[in-house]
């Protein structure tokens, strides 16, 4: 297995990246992985560890994706590291920016843009040839705010909308060469970016009762999905959106007002 995903120094990114190397151990193979993180927080060691720790090995780069000479360094350094040859581009890196539309300042429209679409754009040109080379794939974690306008969030919800758009179209075009396009498209789920949120206890328990499933979600349901289109039982899937909420966004119409029942 030889892989690259973006965004990847804890919460999905990190759980996707330990998942994918203990996958291709089960499998008898040693994984050979790049992460890539902002380089804004301290370099993840202890998940690097678990992740070499299956027997895999790791490159770890970082840097600002929203800047296009970045991506094209790191798009480098990937191929080069992988030999050229690639299984999985997983493209999880994110960023949102919550404000009203009308208040929304260009510049933040633009940088929300930069991170969650341009990059997935930018390296999946660079990698088409060493994904081709072994009818690799490209799985983006998008949200389920890409599918479903969400108010006060900014440019987020257009941004994750462009990047499913742009997998479903590239999952057209290069089918030919063998190489599959997916996304993922989490719901409510606690991360380290979240944490905040969920650390008080009457918000955790108000988000609960909105799922059916009646729980927050965790970055190793959203890694499962995302190992599972990156893997060979899902050799037939490219395309698709994997919605992953808990049954959140078909709630709407469970939640319409209706006559007492007595």
């Amino acid at each position: 297995m030889k892989a690259i995903i973006t965004g990847a120094s804890h919460g999905i990114g990190g759980s996707v990246a330990l998942m994918l190397a203990q996958d291709a151990a089960a499998r008898g193979q040693n994984a050979q992985i790049v992460l890539t993180a902002s380089g804004s927080k301290p370099k993840p060691e202890d998940l690097i560890e678990s992740i070499e720790g299956t027997g895999a090995r790791t490159l770890y780069l970082t840097g600002d994706l929203a800047d296009t000479e970045v991506s094209l360094r790191i798009a480098a350094q990937t191929i080069e590291f992988l030999g050229g040859e690639m299984d999985c581009f997983i493209s999880n890196a994110g960023v949102s920016s919550p404000a009203a539309l009308h208040d929304l300042p260009l510049e933040k429209w633009d940088w929300t843009f930069n991170v969650n679409v341009r990059p997935t754009f930018i390296l999946s040109q660079a990698f088409r040839p060493s994904l081709a080379a072994r009818r690799g794939s490209i799985t983006a974690v998008a949200s389920m705010s890409g599918q479903r306008p969400h108010p006060g969030l900014g440019a987020y919800s257009a941004a994750k909308a462009a990047l499913i758009m742009l997998c479903r179209q590239i999952a057209q075009e290069w089918a030919a060469d063998g190489i599959r396009a997916n996304v993922v498209a989490p719901g409510m789920i606690r991360t380290p970016l979240t944490e905040k949120i969920y650390h008080h206890d009457a918000v955790r328990r108000q988000r609960e009762a909105l799922v059916p499933l009646g729980r927050i979600g965790t970055p190793e349901d959203i890694a499962a999905l995302v190992v599972f289109l990156a893997s060979p039982a899902a050799s037939y899937v490219t395309g698709e959106v994997l919605r992953a909420d808990g049954g959140l966004s078909d709630r709407t119409l469970g939640t319409i007002p209706g006559l007492p029942k007595d």
